[in-house]
């Protein structure tokens, strides 16, 4: 049995303040790019993962896929061992949610192959323990998140009319990291409510707070965003803590001579 799994990217993200629990109190605006992995799982003597694609750091024991499983494991001890096949093409580290992505797209899979019949309010609670996006990517739509980025609300926004490039240097950074560079602003805006405004004017109300701590100690990625305005982009970010950097176009104008020779890239019609 085989899935895709999506990538996403971050429309602004503001940090409001650290909470009792050590986690940081958000919102972002979540929306879904046609960028996948590849997740099977076939039925096998032992539970284990097959990685293919890019390379991801780390012990396969620590992966999320991995954990999926094992957290449904715990409810349902009966089930069988699998194998898990994970092709990546969505760098990891770049803030696109790949991993997370992986993480639901197991959960999914299993509920699937085994007909455990779980219900999409279990699916999302097993997916808010694996981590704070998880739980996004068992929706299909724009969202607007808040609390960790697990409190989930569909919102209706189209981006059809752009195309999107992202493009992801050989950077990969930590989450963790970034959080500790970030110091809370507090109430703010909405989010929903700049999300209304013509996009044409997102850039200058639209913010990722964790791009001016991430630009300051990674200048190439300040040097991203700015080369993909100079190119005509209406909008360009950071997505979410990590190194990619995208930029919303007018369909068909992104310009082929907007070359980023030292980094993946990908252009996704929205």
């Amino acid at each position: 049995m085989i899935a895709f799994s999506p990538a996403k990217i971050n429309l602004g993200l503001h940090v409001l303040f650290k909470r009792n629990d050590g986690y940081h109190e958000i919102e972002t605006i979540f929306y879904p790019i046609p960028w996948y992995d590849a997740v099977e799982i076939i039925s096998s003597a032992h539970l284990s993962l097959h990685l293919s694609g890019i390379p991801i750091p780390g012990s396969t024991h620590d992966n999320l896929c991995i954990k999926a499983y094992q957290l449904i494991q715990q409810d349902f001890p009966q089930l069988p061992p699998v194998d898990i096949y994970l092709h990546k093409t969505i760098p990891p580290g770049t803030g696109l949610g790949g991993g997370s992505a992986n993480a639901a797209t197991v959960l999914q899979l299993i509920n699937q192959k085994f007909a455990l019949q779980l219900s999409i309010t279990q699916l999302l609670s097993y997916a808010q323990q694996l981590g704070s996006d998880c739980a996004y990517f068992l929706y299909h739509q724009a969202c607007y998140a808040t609390g960790r980025g697990e409190q989930l609300e569909s919102i209706d926004l189209c981006l059809a009319d752009y195309d999107l490039l992202v493009v992801c240097p050989q950077l990969s950074i930590s989450t963790a990291w970034a959080y500790q560079q970030i110091q809370p602003s507090g109430s703010r805006t909405s989010l929903k409510d700049i999300i209304r405004l013509p996009i044409e004017t997102w850039k200058d109300h639209l913010v990722n707070d964790f791009e001016t701590p991430v630009f300051a100690h990674y200048p190439i990625l300040k040097d991203i965003k700015q080369q993909l305005y100079a190119s005509g982009a209406h909008y360009a970010s950071l997505s979410g803590s990590g190194s990619a950097v995208y930029g919303l176009f007018t369909k068909g104008k992104i310009p082929s001579s907007l070359q980023f020779p030292d980094a993946v890239t990908k252009i996704c019609a929205l």
